[in-house]
């Protein structure tokens, strides 16, 4: 089955850009040049990738983000902004956007971003639907259990909702406890790809994962800081939940 993607750009050219460098992937597309119009496509039909402008006519595209993230939280959602809006892209991590690239972008650097947040979709797509394998890959560490197959968190037998980027993040750290990687490794090891000036990414998304897990989000004990080096995850923070 090919991939399908909606985007939702008012600008022509950029949109042109980008529906004739995932065709030339073999990815379809759809493209919407109204906020309120790209909104209605993203819950009633089914994508593999949101692609959004933050500027949009009819309904902006951190809104757009936002409301889609809390009713499709598996879409995968990639956000375009300018190159000067860092507090569009920090915003759009922040509500929920897996990624962002910046305008003027380049060829490469759009496929490569596009078929990383793919690949991830079609990972979490197969783990989903593949139930009759008897594996059921998990990580216990005290109360927190990760399940990979469906994809579900359990912490002190309470389910926590996760994006898919939050899910691999959790999963990679708490794969190798009190391992610290640094935000490039992270970029390297769960987005698929590395690209000088996007740290961005991970910091948001440990902002949101650790507002999800821990009990106090400004004083994480399980996915804690190493000021100038990374991140790492703690099974012994895990323990001070109980």
């Amino acid at each position: 089955m090919r991939e399908s993607v909606l985007i939702v750009e008012d600008d022509a050219d950029i949109a042109e850009l980008l529906r004739v460098n995932l065709a030339e992937l073999g990815i379809d597309t759809v493209a919407a040049v109204d906020g309120a119009e790209g909104y209605r496509l993203a819950l009633e039909c089914d994508f593999n990738l949101l692609i959004l402008d933050v500027t949009l006519p009819g309904m902006n595209g951190l809104d757009i983000c936002r409301e889609v993230r809390e009713r499709k939280p598996h879409l995968a959602i990639m956000i375009i902004t300018s190159k000067n809006s860092e507090l569009d892209r920090v915003l759009g991590l922040e509500l929920g956007a897996d990624d962002y690239i910046t305008k003027p972008f380049s060829v490469r650097e759009l496929r490569a971003r596009v078929r990383a947040q793919l690949r991830k979709a079609q990972i979490v797509r197969k783990l989903h639907s593949d139930a009759d394998s008897p594996e059921e890959p998990k990580l216990v560490i005290g109360s927190l259990r990760i399940n990979q197959k469906y994809h579900q968190v359990l912490l002190n037998e309470q389910a926590v909702d996760l994006t898919a980027t939050e899910f691999d993040l959790l999963f990679y750290l708490a794969s190798h406890p009190n391992q610290v990687f640094s935000r490039n490794q992270l970029l390297d090891s769960v987005w698929g790809y590395h690209h000088s000036g996007y740290e961005h990414t991970v910091n948001s998304h440990i902002n949101r994962l650790r507002a999800k897990i821990e009990r106090d989000a400004t004083s994480p004990q399980i996915v804690q800081t190493v000021w100038g080096v990374g991140y790492k995850f703690s099974p012994k923070g895990v323990d001070l939940l109980v």
